[in-house]
């Protein structure tokens, strides 16, 4: 991924347009047993008390993108559950999106399998089956931000590695292949080093040195990919202007400081190297002491030259919602067409100016967001603009 401009990173939206969900249609899912939704490309704002269904809305439009949605749940959880049923049942999200490309049609659920009853998500486009979940990602791109993200900057690692590896989804599918290849051969690794026997090459010193050929090859593109992105959504946040403030993200660890001193060739072979070197060290703790899954993503507020994690709430807020705008611009850019903004609670800590940016910021998009809050006046100066929805127990009744 080349480097953007402040110059580029400046979005033309006369060229844009948006994905949209034009029906939503849910069955099953988490409180709601049936729901039938019609609404057109403009925001979407869910108002309502806590626990009337509102998260619930957004985590299903989150479905219609690859992954495990915004809530990170297991697939067998999501499924609505009466009170005496031994599990939750099984779900669907289905909708008509609207792209570049005209209408589509997408489903997605949790189904048994006929032979041993073992559940499985699957995905449909315009009634066919999709090849897997990644069809989803060339049709439509999503964002959120949920209050859980808030204590991004000040939790663990691997939170921000999770969240800024799906911003690269979004802009470098194959992204999602080297990272999963790269865990694999870490599992194996470590199962070998272990004693456990599987299949490979035979004897256990040369199928662990093929392990540690991909493991060095494919983590090695996943720390480029991650280093890419991040100076894209510097140079995007630092060309942005308003009451946000810039972030600047950096990559921590040792691997990526290889990056920064040697060709990347030089890096494959000194990872692959150290991974050798390292067996009986890692045989004894488990899994690798070394690697892209022990790399951190370190955020700053530059206005203030200080670590996010010592900004205030209300700071970290902005920044985290400056980091995902950005990203925003940047898959209109790439893909000329705006992703979908999935914007939970998301006027808890930002003050009426920055809420105010907010809105008009994804106006200038273009993009279809969905923002919910128990608060009506918080969404004052955009609900001209939207479709308003109060939830009240599950049931959604427009304003």
């Amino acid at each position: 991924m080349a480097l953007a401009s402040p110059e580029q990173a400046t979005v033309a939206t006369d060229r844009l347009r948006a994905a949209a969900v034009t029906r939503l249609a849910l069955t099953d899912f988490r409180s709601y047993a049936t729901l039938r939704l019609a609404l057109d490309a403009r925001p979407v704002v869910l108002t309502g008390a806590n626990g009337a269904g509102k998260t619930n809305l957004l985590e299903a439009v989150s479905f219609l993108s690859p992954g495990r949605g915004l809530r990170r749940a297991a697939l067998a959880e999501v499924g609505r559950r009466e009170p005496g049923d031994p599990a939750a049942r099984p779900w669907a999200v289905a909708a008509t999106v609207a792209t570049e490309g005209g209408a589509v049609e997408i489903g997605t659920g949790l189904v048994s399998e006929p032979d041993d009853g073992a559940a499985r998500r699957v995905v449909r486009i315009d009634g066919r089956p999709a090849r897997g979940q990644g069809a989803l990602a060339e049709l439509l791109g999503a964002l959120w931000v949920t209050p859980e993200m808030d204590k991004l900057f000040g939790e663990g690692a691997g939170a921000r590695r999770r969240f800024l590896d799906r911003l690269v989804f979004g802009l470098d599918a194959a992204h999602a292949t080297r990272l999963a290849a790269y865990e694999r051969a870490l599992r194996d690794r470590a199962r070998l080093l272990r004693g456990e026997r599987i299949a490979g090459p035979a004897g256990d010193s040369a199928w662990l040195s093929a392990l540690e050929r991909t493991m060095a090859e494919e983590g090695m593109a996943v720390v480029a990919a991650r280093q890419a992105l991040a100076a894209r959504l510097n140079a995007a946040c630092q060309a942005s202007a308003g009451p946000f403030p810039a972030a600047h993200l950096r990559l921590e660890g040792e691997v990526e400081s290889w990056l920064a001193v040697m060709p990347a060739l030089d890096a494959e072979d000194r990872f692959r190297e150290a991974l050798a070197r390292a067996r009986a060290r890692d045989a004894d703790t488990g899994g690798a002491a070394l690697g892209p899954h022990r790399s951190d993503v370190m955020a700053t507020h530059v206005a203030k030259g200080e670590p996010a994690a010592r900004c205030s709430t209300g700071e970290q807020k902005a920044l985290l919602v400056a980091i995902v705008l950005a990203d925003a611009r940047l898959r209109a850019l790439d893909r000329g067409t705006a992703p979908i903004l999935l914007l939970d609670d998301i006027a808890a800590h930002l003050d009426a100016a920055r809420r105010a940016a907010l809105f008009d910021e994804v106006a200038s998009l273009g993009a279809q967001a969905w923002m919910s809050g128990t608060d009506d006046q918080a969404f004052a100066p955009i609900l001209a603009r939207a479709q308003h929805f109060r939830v009240e127990r599950g049931r959604l009744v427009a304003a």
